[in-house]
């Protein structure tokens, strides 16, 4: 299966499941929750025969998701100095990225990207301007994920701290934009890097959508 076609079954899959999750829990009748869990099942199925993930890890991550199918929120901290932009190291994946993770509920955007820059980094930062709103879907991260999600990267002014490992992370640097290093394309691409970078060199660009 060709990339583009394997991206077109990811998106179906990921919009039947989101189909399904509403019917469950507008369902009137075990008939309907019957059927809805049956369209769910295919869902799984078609996410797992493109994506490579066992179908028994997908089911299991449906049957968390209840309430109405609404997209996730990753957010991520974008901070220069002198130049470079802060990163650091996923120790799942050994990749580079932004710091940053799932906004917690009762944290304003903000707050959330301010919490992850520290826990992440160390350094402590404060959140300025939206750059970019993305629909991670449409990005070109790798490996595609079973839900929707809404990225935000805020740029975030440097006001302290010193360089600090985490549980989720084993090393934090600053580099130039022609020095990134290998990125954990999950959570960040070398398109995305790029951008923001021109959005630091052009401070009057409004924030980036879709």
């Amino acid at each position: 299966m060709g990339s583009d076609e394997s991206t077109c079954w990811i998106d179906w899959a990921v919009r039947l499941q989101a189909l399904a999750q509403d019917g469950l829990l507008y369902a009137q009748t075990s008939f309907d929750v019957e059927r809805y869990g049956a369209i769910r099942q295919i869902a799984a199925e078609m996410l797992a025969a493109s994506s490579g993930w066992p179908t028994e890890r997908i089911v299991g991550l449906f049957d968390q998701e209840t309430g109405y199918a609404t997209p996730k929120v990753d957010v991520r901290g974008v901070v220069f100095r002198d130049e470079q932009i802060l990163l650091v190291r996923e120790r799942t994946d050994g990749g580079w990225t932004l710091p940053g993770g799932w906004a917690d509920p009762g944290d304003t955007p903000s707050a959330a990207v301010e919490r992850e820059i520290r826990e992440e980094s160390g350094y402590i930062a404060h959140a300025t301007k939206l750059l970019a709103v993305y629909d991670r879907a449409a990005q070109g991260h790798q490996p595609p994920h079973p839900f929707s999600i809404y990225k935000l990267f805020f740029l975030c002014e440097l006001l302290g701290g010193e360089p600090s490992i985490s549980d989720e992370t084993d090393d934090v640097g600053f580099f130039a934009a022609d020095a990134v290093p290998e990125l954990s394309l999950a959570r960040v691409t070398p398109r995305q890097i790029a951008r923001l970078f021109e959005h630091a060199r052009h401070p009057e660009w409004p924030a980036d959508f879709d």
